[in-house]
């Protein structure tokens, strides 16, 4: 195995969605839109990092980070912070 983790480029989006869907498929604790929470982080410009596995060429998984807003519930906020997911592995690779 050759793996090789590289920032995503505009050929792979299609290749991250398809990925994406094969990893949550047989998933029972999804409702199967992280497809959906990929591309509207990234139309918004708010897909911070979209990191790509690949081995020999072959996108296998992919990770997606984007910020989000922490607060306590009384109104303070903490900034800098980001989520991680979806991560995506095709069901083959899991394991």
């Amino acid at each position: 195995m050759t793996l090789q983790l590289r920032h995503e480029t505009a050929d792979d989006i299609a290749f991250i969605e398809a990925v994406t869907i094969a990893a949550f498929a047989d998933s029972p604790h999804t409702s199967h839109t992280e497809q959906f929470i990929v591309r509207a982080l990234r139309a918004a410009n708010e897909l911070t990092r979209s990191i790509v596995a690949e081995d020999h060429g072959q996108i296998i998984g992919h990770v997606a980070l984007s910020p989000v807003t922490i607060t306590d519930g009384h109104g303070n906020k903490a900034e800098g912070w980001y989520g991680l997911g979806p991560i995506s592995v095709l069901p083959q690779r899991q394991g």
